[in-house]
C-alpha cells in the first residue's frame, strides 16, 4: 500500500441537479428563489466536493458566476427587475423549468419496457427489492443527499473538525474492498453504520469517497423512504463484485 496515494473522483451530477437539490431542501418557489441563500449554499457546496477531492466540471463554475452575478444585482437598488422590466432571478429559472422537463421525459422513457428488459433477466440479484419496499416506498438518492448526510455524520462524530481531504494509511482502493466484502456479508445497510469502524476525519472521507466510486459504477445503489430516515446502502453486484448487468 502506498501512503501518498490519491483520488480525485468526477462528479456524476450537474450544477441544476444541485440547484433542484438545494431550492427543494429550502423548500422555496422555483419562481421565487432567494438568491443570496441560494448562491451562498451553493458556494459552499463547491468548497467542501472541493475538500473531498471530487472534481467539479467548468459547468459548476459557470452557474456559480451566473449566481453571483444575479445575486449582485439583486443587491442594486430598484434592481428587482433589470432594464427590460425582467426579474434577473429568469436566467436560471428559464432552464431550470426546462432541466426539469428533460428530466421527467427521461424518467417516464426509463420507465418504459425495453428490448433488454424483455429478453432478459434482470438480476439484482443479492436482495429481494419487494421485501425491501414492502413497509415503505424507497426513492432514489441523489448525490447531494449523499454529502448532506455525510457532513451531518462528520459533524455529530467528530464535532468542531475542519473538513479537508488528507489521505494518510487508508487508500480509496482499500476502502473499495472493505465496502464490498461488508455488502457482500449484510447485502443492505444504513449509511450511518458504514463509519462505525472510522477514527479520524481522513479515513471519514476516504471511506465516503469510495462509497460514492461504486454508486457511480453501480455497485451499490442509494434509497431513502423518508428525507428524515438513514439512507439505505443496496448491494448491486455479481459474487465476483462486478456490477450486476440489466
Amino acid at each position: 500500500m502506498t501512503d501518498n496515494y490519491e483520488v480525485k473522483l468526477e462528479i456524476f451530477e450537474g450544477p441544476m441537479d444541485l440547484l433542484l437539490h438545494l431550492i427543494h431542501k429550502n423548500e422555496v418557489d422555483i419562481f421565487d428563489i432567494p438568491i443570496a441563500t441560494i448562491t451562498d449554499q451553493y458556494l459552499a457546496y463547491l468548497d467542501l466536493m472541493e475538500a473531498l477531492n471530487i472534481n467539479l466540471a467548468g459547468d459548476f463554475l459557470l452557474m456559480a458566476s451566473t449566481l453571483v452575478h444575479i445575486k449582485s444585482k439583486m443587491l442594486l437598488p430598484d434592481a428587482a427587475a433589470d432594464e427590460d422590466g425582467e426579474d434577473p432571478r429568469l436566467e436560471i429559472t428559464r432552464p431550470l423549468l426546462e432541466y426539469m422537463k428533460f428530466k421527467e421525459v427521461a424518467h417516464d422513457l426509463s420507465e418504459r419496457e425495453m428490448l433488454d428488459r424483455d429478453v432478459f433477466a434482470r438480476r439484482w440479484a443479492p436482495i429481494d427489492e419487494d421485501e425491501l419496499k414492502k413497509s415503505e416506498p424507497m426513492l432514489d438518492v441523489n448525490l447531494f443527499q449523499l454529502v448532506d448526510a455525510f457532513k451531518r455524520i462528520v459533524e455529530r462524530q467528530l464535532p468542531g473538525v475542519q473538513l479537508t481531504f488528507q489521505l494518510q494509511r487508508w487508500t480509496v482502493k482499500d476502502k473499495i474492498e472493505a465496502i464490498i466484502s461488508r455488502m457482500k456479508a449484510e447485502t443492505t445497510l444504513f449509511f450511518s453504520r458504514l463509519f462505525d469502524n472510522d477514527k479520524t476525519l481522513e479515513e471519514f472521507v476516504v471511506t465516503f469517497l469510495a462509497l460514492l466510486e461504486l454508486v457511480h459504477v453501480g455497485i451499490i445503489r442509494v434509497f431513502q423512504a423518508d428525507p428524515q430516515q438513514d439512507i439505505q446502502l443496496v448491494a448491486a453486484f455479481e459474487d465476483n463484485g462486478e456490477p450486476v448487468n440489466g
